[in-house]
């Protein structure tokens, strides 16, 4: 196959006075994600979609929350990780599209950052790589500004 497709997922619960990474970068706001590394579920998502393309599990299998190793580990490494993983096997990435689901704080701001470090760290053109961002209309654990989820999919082509 010359084409493979992944989807991901990832939610965390958020709590006041942790720092809030999302796509690489640290967001203003009073709360931040909990979590074995640093939370980020942007980058989570898109492991899981990249890691899902080939058929290598999730990034709980990859990078157990059991391993104190990856205890605090900045996402961005996880994401330089996987995608190693996904060229060993000889896989480019043709397109990443993404969506951050959170009520607050509102980030269409930083979205160039986040795709700017995404970029940088899976070494592809800023093009290929999309964040979006909703809310969740004051429903459910994301709209009661309780936590924060993200979904991904990638697009990956033999090279």
């Amino acid at each position: 196959m010359s084409f493979r497709i992944g989807i991901g997922y990832d939610v965390h619960r958020l709590e006041e006075g942790r720092e809030f990474i999302l796509g690489g970068i640290k967001v203003p706001f009073e709360k931040g994600p909990v979590g074995h590394s640093d939370g980020d579920v942007l980058i989570h998502a898109i492991c899981d979609a990249l890691l899902g393309a080939l058929a290598l599990g999730d990034i709980g299998k990859q990078f157990p929350d059991t391993d104190e190793e990856f205890r605090d580990i900045d996402s961005k490494i996880l994401l330089e990780k996987t995608i190693n993983m996904i060229r060993f096997y000889g896989y480019e990435i043709s397109n990443i599209d993404s969506t951050v689901c959170l009520q607050k704080p509102k980030i269409s701001k930083y979205i160039p950052d986040m795709v700017k470090a995404l970029s940088d760290v899976l070494k592809i053109d800023t093009h290929l790589v999309s964040v979006k961002a909703t809310t969740t209309e004051k429903l459910g654990f994301v709209g009661e500004e309780q936590g924060v989820s993200a979904y991904a999919v990638a697009l990956l082509v033999l090279s």
